[in-house]
């Protein structure tokens, strides 16, 4: 992602430098520049966050991106060779040492040349039963347990919810999602052909009363959500919350796509599914669960959806891999992934425990089990400056833009990844983002 933001940044400047983009030339809407540069809308922001690092382009609250009066880039490294970003709070990839070699261990009867060769070979979108046996182990939390015979699987995590969105809302449809959602959501609704909306929420999540009224005025093919460890904003929906949740669901007759990617840092709260069983389609994946590398994508899924969901997954070429699956299976059936998990939660817990420390005083929202805090900066701070002066100290946070399911409506906040980089850059990276808070920007961009 990083090559690819650079390499859009760069087409950018030379439409700036060569004057087919003038000064005072508006930018396109985040989102819509993401679509006709066919990138991700968190990409697409990087870019933005890019130029205003170069001194290319500002932001006017509430009116957008514009390129900048005077081209002049700020004093440092020449625009081809920008610093490299020393401390990454975008990218959100939870570790703990010894990772490797846990799941290495649990590998190694499957180097045997018989158990390989079955591995190698293609699987579809059902896998096999030992797979999906495992699955469903893997997957189960609090009393919720899936059938085996529910489980699917996909390449990755992003391809179940591509897959469980295409078989629910045709082209043209409109699926509902918070109003703060996964950034990958929005392009990957782009590019089905499918209208995101905004649904309001609270403290609590998604209110049903917003719910209610969004499908009163045209029909909800389908609802997408987070309820557990919400992403950006670390909140899990309170058993209240979701019982009325469930019940409006079921009241409008509505399925959901409900992304558990983070559940298994608070796998004592059951998911929506276990209320409404014969409408909710679970996804969620290896990569965060065991590490970022490992490609495997599960989407549990109610009889009556099934076969659509699965003609999705083979339509979209979105089947699986026969290795990822044989080898999650060891991980589940060694005790391996339960080890991980156990000590990712515990890791988590920790550097949770940094975020607070570092921004006490701040307006922050985050849990005890999130890799996540979401930052509303101070009155005198936009967030695309923050974001920029962040990028100039070598750190990488994201604006709240990228999350927003309306463009048009983005809150003055940032979100900081807290998982990925090793724990005292974490504390380094806390301070030092404190200190740039802490002191009114000086002409924008702090040097």
């Amino acid at each position: 992602m990083q090559d690819q933001y650079r390499k859009v940044a760069d087409a950018v400047a030379v439409d700036i430098t060569t004057g087919r983009l003038r000064p005072g030339d508006r930018l396109p809407p985040l989102r819509r520049f993401a679509r006709d540069r066919g990138i991700a809308a968190s990409t697409a922001a990087r870019v933005y966050q890019e130029l205003a690092r170069r001194g290319l382009t500002v932001g006017e609250v509430g009116r957008g991106t514009f390129v900048r009066a005077a081209t002049t880039p700020p004093a440092g490294p020449a625009l081809s060779d920008p610093p490299p970003l020393r401390i990454n709070l975008e990218l959100n990839h939870p570790a703990v040492p010894g990772q490797a070699a846990l799941l290495a261990e649990a590998l190694t009867g499957l180097l045997r040349t018989d158990v390989l060769d079955g591995a190698l070979r293609p699987v579809g979108a059902t896998g096999t039963a030992d797979a999906r046996a495992s699955a469903a182990r893997l997957l189960a939390r609090a009393d919720w347990r899936p059938r085996p015979d529910q489980v699917l699987f996909t390449g990755n995590g992003r391809q179940a919810i591509s897959a469980a969105v295409a078989a629910l809302v045709p082209p043209g449809g409109r699926l509902g999602a918070e109003e703060l959602t996964y950034p990958v959501l929005t392009s990957l609704a782009a590019r089905l052909g499918v209208t995101v909306v905004p649904l309001a929420m609270d403290e609590e999540g998604i209110r049903p009363d917003a719910l209610a009224a969004a499908h009163r005025s045209a029909p909800l093919h389908a609802v997408y959500l987070q309820p557990v460890l919400h992403n950006p904003l670390s909140l899990t929906v309170p058993p209240a919350r979701r019982a009325a949740l469930a019940g409006t669901l079921r009241e409008l007759d509505v399925p959901v796509v409900e992304d558990a990617v983070w559940a298994f840092l608070h796998d004592d709260v059951p998911p929506l599914a276990a209320l409404l069983p014969e409408r909710t389609v679970v996804v969620d994946s290896l990569s965060k669960r065991l590490a970022p590398g490992l490609t495997a994508g599960f989407a549990v899924v109610p009889d009556r959806l099934a076969r659509p969901v699965e003609a999705a997954i083979r339509s979209g070429g979105w089947v699986p891999s026969g290795f990822a699956l044989e080898a999650a299976a060891r991980w589940e059936a060694s005790g391996a992934a339960d080890a991980l998990v156990r000590a990712k939660r515990a890791e988590v817990e920790a550097r949770h425990s940094l975020a607070r420390s570092h921004l006490s005083g701040f307006a922050t929202r985050t849990a005890a089990r999130s890799c996540f805090c979401w930052w509303d900066l101070p009155p005198a701070w936009r967030a695309d400056l923050f974001v920029a002066a962040a990028a100039r100290q070598g750190i990488a946070v994201t604006p709240a833009s990228a999350f927003t399911a309306d463009p048009h409506r983005a809150p003055n906040a940032v979100r900081l990844g807290l998982a990925s980089p090793e724990r005292d850059d974490l504390a380094r990276a806390l301070r030092a983002l404190a200190d740039l808070a802490a002191a009114p920007p000086d002409g924008g961009i702090p040097a």
